[in-house]
């Protein structure tokens, strides 16, 4: 019997000295609700590398096709975690939902593809055009920005709602003759129509952000569970960046993309589980742009987003990774 626990206690000291703490023998378990997408590219890498793992979770992750889903499933108690853009979650912070925002794990251009055979060289171009965008999502609110870059209203075009992997196929059938969104549905429009497809130039336009928000009551009561969570992100970022090659694969095996489709536009996604100045302003821009629109909840007010953002969680692990003043 004795030699039995020497022999355990030689694996635990082992895992320990490996650093995976003593929590690696009894994993946490957790529910990540994640959108399958490149922009999800830092959970997708620390579950696929197992760096949950070693921070002592067992993360089970529930796919979906944008953040909106996720943070709805989290919301609604199907999830713990969620991946998603700043459009939800300020919908859910307004509407008054306890939503505790983590830290901001990704942002990059939204864009827009059309059809060679609607003539649009401009956005000016799109006025009485057919246009995809995905209600409720970065995408909407991008869209609404364009047009009013471009001098348009939203009367001056056909709006048509749809998910982002639709929208290939209804351009291709020639029902819409442009649509907007992220990355790789982009590229996989270019690639699927060639020719047929051209994209307008609309940098500037709006960087829609990737996010790590959870309820309130569940940081409260698991916060040690979050605070691993966090750490093996940091780990995935850190690790992505040394590994450049290694990740676009990782990544795009998991997402169903071929590895040089991923390795195109690979660059436009901008990985960091940081706060920043740009995590607080989109939030704060995006909340005034529901606001003004209309596409907020009736008698809804500007939230306090430094309440929202659970910034000691992040601040708690990588201090220099929270850089606003006050947070």
């Amino acid at each position: 019997m004795p030699s039995i626990r020497r022999h355990l206690l030689a694996i635990a000291m082992s895992l320990i000295a490996l650093g995976f703490g003593t929590s690696a023998l009894a994993q946490e378990k957790l529910t990540l609700a994640q959108n399958r997408s490149p922009i999800s590219g830092v959970s997708i890498v620390a579950k696929q590398k197992k760096f949950f793992e070693k921070h002592g979770l067992d993360v089970t992750v529930a796919n979906f096709t944008t953040g909106k889903q996720c943070l709805d499933t989290v919301v609604g108690g199907g999830a713990d975690i969620a991946t998603t853009a700043e459009a939800p979650t300020t919908a859910a912070a307004m509407s008054g939902q306890k939503i505790a925002f983590l830290a901001r794990t990704q942002y990059s251009d939204l864009k827009t593809l059309t059809a060679a055979s609607a003539g649009i060289k401009t956005a000016q171009d799109l006025k009485g055009k057919r246009l995809a965008f995905t209600a409720g999502t970065g995408g909407e609110v991008y869209t609404m920005s364009l047009l009013k870059k471009a001098g348009l209203g939203k009367d001056d075009v056909q709006l048509v709602n749809l998910r982002p992997q639709d929208m290939v196929n209804a351009m291709a059938s020639g029902s819409i003759d442009a649509y907007n969104t992220w990355e790789p549905h982009i590229n996989n429009g270019k690639k699927a129509l060639g020719a047929k497809a051209a994209e307008i130039d609309t940098r500037g336009v709006y960087a829609e952000t990737f996010n790590i928000v959870v309820m309130q009551d569940l940081l409260a009561k698991r916060r040690p569970v979050v605070l691993a969570f966090m750490r093996a992100l940091i780990e995935a970022e850190e690790w992505m960046k040394a590994n450049r090659e290694e990740s676009i694969a990782v990544v795009a095996e998991f997402v169903g993309m071929p590895r040089e489709d991923l390795a195109a536009v690979y660059d436009n996604f901008i990985y960091e589980v940081v706060l920043d100045d740009r995590t607080l302003n989109v939030l704060t821009q995006h909340a005034a742009w529901r606001l003004s629109s209309g596409n907020a909840p009736t008698g809804a007010t500007m939230p306090d987003f430094r309440k929202v953002i659970a910034a000691d969680v992040l601040k708690s692990i990588a201090p220099a990774r929270v850089k606003v003043p006050g947070l």
